[in-house]
């Protein structure tokens, strides 16, 4: 992996793991766009989520205190079990699935990280023209049944193209949340999956031997998508703000997905 390839996959996780337009599938893209190539290439993707990870705990280190001040202190453990159960489908599927995704080439496909990126892009398009369902304040008062069934909607994004942060936040739209509130939700319940994987690859020895072996390079990449994801969390939190802003990111989605098909098949 060399100087560029670090800070270009960097920068591409660090804007795209919260940007609802997905990383994975925008890596997959520039994986191929430029011909990356590797047999561990994999293993540099999973590690330069330390760096987004970083990110969100820097971020969000007020909100991490008031949730664990809640559990020790006021006996508060609402939101903090709604996080764990949000969490629970994307991890037990993924542990079981990931493997398979990953070997498996339907997903790898540019025309399945496409479609992916168009259906979910529609799909939030759809969504910022519909009333909601019932009106919840913050994540606060989200119920253990609407925590779930935001976490079955995040398994799809172990799909390229789909976007976790994407399926969180239609999800909490679903369920009665404005676009600002789901993402932060989003967010926060992502704390516990993003370190699962970390932490797995740190246990592997597969992982850490090729985390000593490329260390300059990851650590190159974490930069960069640590600081790129500062103000991408940032950016999106304040846009998020605006009506029907979600379709927007929906709209780029799509054309994205338009113009690399259309690509594809002139090439054919």
């Amino acid at each position: 992996m060399d100087i560029f390839q670090s800070i270009l996959l960097g920068f591409i996780q660090g804007i795209t793991e919260f940007i609802p337009v997905s990383s994975s599938g925008h890596l997959e893209l520039v994986q191929q766009l430029f011909n990356f190539s590797g047999e561990n290439f994999h293993l540099f993707l999973e590690f330069i989520n330390l760096g987004t990870l970083l990110a969100l705990l820097i971020y969000f280190r007020k909100r991490i205190w008031k949730i664990i001040k809640g559990i020790f202190v006021e006996k508060n453990y609402r939101l903090a079990l709604n996080i764990l159960i949000t969490s629970i489908p994307a991890g037990i599927i993924g542990l079981l699935l990931s493997s398979f995704i990953e070997e498996n080439s339907f997903f790898s496909s540019l025309y399945t990280v496409c479609a992916a990126m168009g259906i979910v892009g529609i799909i939030m398009v759809i969504i910022d023209h519909l009333p909601h369902m019932s009106k919840l304040k913050d994540e606060n008062e989200l119920t253990p049944i609407r925590a779930l069934i935001i976490g079955l909607l995040q398994t799809f994004a172990l799909i390229p193209g789909v976007s976790r942060s994407g399926s969180t936040i239609i999800a909490g739209r679903l369920v009665g949340m404005d676009s600002e509130s789901s993402a932060e939700y989003s967010f926060l319940a992502s704390i516990p999956i993003m370190a699962a994987v970390c932490l797995r690859m740190f246990l592997s020895s597969t992982g850490r031997d090729y985390f000593s072996a490329n260390l300059g390079p990851l650590l190159l990449g974490n930069l960069v998508a640590f600081i790129v994801g500062l103000i991408a969390l940032r950016f999106l939190l304040t846009y998020l703000k605006k009506p029907k802003s979600l379709q927007s990111f929906g709209k780029y989605r799509i054309i994205v997905a338009c113009l690399v098909i259309g690509t594809l098949l002139i090439l054919a």
